[in-house]
């Protein structure tokens, strides 16, 4: 990495989820190094204890800043509801952006004032959640539909796995029975299987997702202003699972070029 030359920006989750974060960072951090670290060892997080979350997230933070970062993305909507709390006060010099469901933009969103939010267990149970749903949600019909297995189904990477097609058939048609117009993709895995979740529920609902909100927050807090950079940057992988499987992954869902490697003493 050349963090001399713009600042680093570490981005993490418990998995490949996050790649659709870092896909959407790319785009507006032109001339950012990043580096990605996928904890697929221990995923999905959503489906651990919150002390198991905290640790394995602090762990990570701590290594993405030993690499440099100056900046962390916690592309993990489950590592945010556990654990962003701890790790702002642990590095209080540290900007950190991280994911939550767009409870507010499918506010903004809803037509019949019905909104579905899948999400992991650990995600839905959080405090954070319960603020964030709070904050937005008085007066409206909020679903919320826990989605056990569903990223540690999306991390094998085969999307047209029967398997895969059940547990969406089988996450939606609670929110289906109740008439949602729009839902929340509440963990950055989801938005890989889109389509999938989109013919579920058919085109009448409105899927939302944050990706693009996040890498906008995380260009205002390094002052970007959508520049053009003819210095070629570095976009590295790490995983604490199998870089060839994440290579593979990385070279389906990305356009354009990772460098992929096992992650060191994670």
């Amino acid at each position: 990495m050349n963090p001399t030359r713009t600042p680093l920006v570490g981005v993490f989750d418990s998995g490949v989820g996050g790649l659709s974060v870092l896909k959407a960072l790319h785009s507006q951090l032109p001339a950012h190094d990043l580096l990605y670290v996928a904890d697929s060892a221990h995923a999905p997080y959503g489906e651990r204890t919150d002390e198991y979350i905290s640790q394995r997230t602090h762990r990570i933070a701590s290594h993405l800043l030993a690499e440099g970062a100056s900046l962390l993305v916690i592309a993990c909507n489950t590592a945010t509801a556990v654990a962003v709390a701890s790790l702002r006060e642990r590095w209080p010099q540290v900007p950190i952006v991280a994911v939550e469901p767009g409870v507010k933009p499918a506010v903004a969103l809803t037509r019949n004032g019905r909104i579905g939010v899948m999400a992991t267990p650990a995600t839905l149970r959080s405090e954070k959640f319960k603020h964030l749903l709070s904050a937005h949600g008085a007066g409206l019909c909020v679903h919320l539909q826990p989605c056990p297995g569903l990223a540690g189904q999306i991390e094998r990477g085969i999307h047209d796995d029967p398997a895969l097609l059940r547990l969406i058939d089988q996450f939606s048609a609670p929110l289906k029975e109740a008439e949602v117009d729009t839902v929340v993709l509440g963990c950055t895995h989801y938005p890989f299987v889109h389509a999938q979740i989109q013919q579920a529920f058919g085109n009448g609902v409105t899927l939302v997702d944050t990706a693009e909100p996040v890498a906008r927050q995380a260009a205002r807090l390094l002052n970007v202003v959508q520049p053009t950079s003819a210095v070629p940057r570095r976009v590295c992988l790490q995983t604490t699972g199998e870089a060839a499987r994440l290579q593979e992954l990385a070279g389906r869902w990305l356009p354009f070029e990772c460098q992929v490697a096992h992650a060191p003493g994670l």
